[in-house]
Order: C-alpha cells, then sequence, then structure tokens
C-alpha cells in the first residue's frame, strides 16, 4: 500500500490562533502515523499563489491521511485555522 502525503500552503493571518492550530494539528498528525517531511522552511515560489507556509507530512496510506483530517482531534485543531489563515490543503498518494 503506497503512503500518501498532505501537501499544505498557507497564509497566516491571525498567528495567535494559528499557533493554536499548530499546536494541536501536529498532535492529531502524530495520532495517526503521520510525521513532518517540511515545515515551514526556505522556499522557492515558482508559479501560482506565494504562500508563506508550505508544510509536508507522510502518512502510511492514503486512508491514514484522510482519516486524519476527519478525525474530532484534527477538525478541533481546523476550528482555530479556519478563520487565521488562507489555507489549499491536499492528500496525494506517493508513487509505489
Amino acid at each position: 500500500m503506497p503512503s500518501a502525503l498532505w501537501i499544505a500552503h498557507v497564509k497566516v493571518t491571525d498567528p495567535e490562533s494559528y499557533a493554536k492550530y499548530a499546536e494541536l494539528a501536529t498532535g492529531a498528525i502524530a495520532a495517526h502515523d503521520g510525521v513532518f517531511l517540511a515545515r515551514n522552511g526556505i522556499y522557492e515560489q515558482l508559479e501560482g499563489n506565494d504562500r508563506a507556509r508550505n508544510v509536508v507530512a507522510r502518512f502510511p496510506s492514503l486512508q491514514a491521511a484522510h482519516d486524519c483530517y476527519y478525525s474530532p482531534a484534527y477538525q478541533e485543531a481546523l476550528s482555530h485555522a479556519r478563520n487565521a489563515s488562507e489555507r489549499d490543503l491536499m492528500i496525494l498518494e506517493e508513487l509505489e
């Protein structure tokens, strides 16, 4: 079964609320065996919308990534991000 990636591009508009999201989301992601591969590092925007916060997390499967997103713990975290950021988030299955 191939692993899957969460890929997020974020513009933070309320740093205090977003910090609460990040704290809670970290635990929710870890609880679903997610690990961060990149988190707010140096980047170069080549095309599209520039959003200064970029995050990539790997999960053991597409289902695990999906289950994490819809888990009560992640949804609680997400409640702090909704009005504190502009976000794009996707799940992408990796090649085997």
